[in-house]
Parts: structure tokens; C-alpha cells; sequence
């Protein structure tokens, strides 16, 4: 049995230290602890979508989340061409996806959650996979990319990986954070725009 300490971790963390766990180690029974009840409603509603069977049961003030697998997790029978929804030309196929960040925050209303939201966006990205192509920080989003940034060591792992990231020069200066930018191309409108033409699909925060 797997068993996985994901208290005091931040959505997305106990869904992702999940996900690594089945895909690295394909347990038939695994166990996570988490201490809040949104983490137990992300990892119970994770588990159940890579067909394990869920018992929560509260332990003091956390919660228990043990998932029994019933053997499709199994590597040989997911890799199994006839269990595939896709062709193999779709399978070649990867899509290049533009993120454009204009805001070191998500959404209006409180400050500090659309902060937190943020941090849990950016640390997400990189389950998108090979198909995210270019992040691109404007405006307020550049804030993301200096020195002292929550995400700082996530978007250098994400550019070490491949990814593009191109942050405002115009945008900088304006905050005078241009010596302070840590991670990424310093870029202007036109390259912008081209590489929203190029992108496959521009997703805008």
C-alpha cells in the first residue's frame, strides 16, 4: 500500500503528489492524508476518475483517503492499443497552447485568494505537458517573474523544461522591475502577437 503525508500542502499539491504516485509506482491500494476538506474532495474526486473505489474516514481533524484499484491501473492494460481513444496521428499530433498572464492575481474580490490562486495556477501548468508552448507575462503578471516572486522556482522548472516565456519590457520598466526579472525573455508587442498567431490556442488570465 502506498501511503502519502499531503497535509499542510496547498491544492493543487495532495492531487498532484497523488497523481505521481500512480503514474511512477501504479499502486493497488493508496492512502493520503490531508487535513482540509477541499484537498479531500480533490483527491477522492481524482482517485475515483482513475477508477479507484474511495473510503474517507476522518482521523482527528484530518481526513484518511484510502482508493482500492480493481486492476485497470494497471501499465500493461492502460498502454493496451484496443483500450486507446486515440489514433496514433492524434497521438503525434501536439497542440501549441499560449498562456497570457496579465495579473499576479486570479479573479477580483480578495487580494491575498487571488494570490493563492495564482500560485496554484502557475504550479498546475506544467500538467498541461508538452502542449504548453509560450507563457507570456504583461502588465501586472511580471511581477511573477522577479526576484522575491511565490513562483519564481516553478517557472524556471517550466522554462528548464521547454517552455517559452516571454515577459513585457514595457511592462517591466513601467514597475522599474527590469533588473530584477529573474526568468524569461524580456519581449515586446510584436512578438507578442506573433506568437499568439502561431499558437494553436491563447489562453488569457
Amino acid at each position: 500500500m502506498k501511503q502519502i503525508d499531503a497535509r499542510r500542502l496547498s491544492c493543487p499539491a495532495p492531487v498532484l503528489a497523488a497523481k505521481q504516485a500512480l503514474e511512477n509506482e501504479h499502486p493497488e491500494v493508496i492512502q493520503i492524508l490531508v487535513d482540509n476538506d477541499a484537498a479531500k474532495q480533490n483527491v477522492s474526486r481524482f482517485l475515483e476518475s482513475r477508477s479507484y473505489r474511495i473510503v474517507v474516514e476522518a482521523d482527528g481533524p484530518d481526513f484518511r483517503i484510502t482508493g482500492t484499484g480493481n486492476g485497470d491501473q494497471l501499465p500493461e492494460k492502460r498502454s493496451n492499443p484496443a483500450a486507446q481513444s486515440k489514433t496514433a496521428a492524434e497521438d503525434m499530433e501536439i497542440k501549441k497552447i499560449m498562456v497570457m498572464i496579465a495579473t499576479d492575481r486570479v479573479g477580483l474580490g480578495d487580494d491575498e485568494l487571488g494570490l493563492k490562486l495564482m500560485i496554484s495556477f502557475v504550479k498546475t501548468l506544467k500538467e498541461m505537458g508538452s502542449e504548453l508552448w509560450r507563457l507570456v507575462f504583461v502588465n501586472n503578471g511580471v511581477k511573477l517573474t522577479v526576484a522575491g516572486s511565490e513562483v519564481l522556482d516553478d517557472l524556471k522548472e517550466l522554462a528548464d523544461s521547454g517552455v517559452h516565456i516571454l515577459v513585457c519590457g514595457t511592462c517591466l520598466m513601467h514597475f522599474n522591475l527590469l533588473e530584477e526579472k529573474q526568468v524569461g525573455e524580456t519581449t515586446n508587442m510584436l512578438d507578442i502577437v506573433t506568437g499568439m498567431q502561431l499558437a494553436d490556442k491563447v489562453i488569457n488570465i
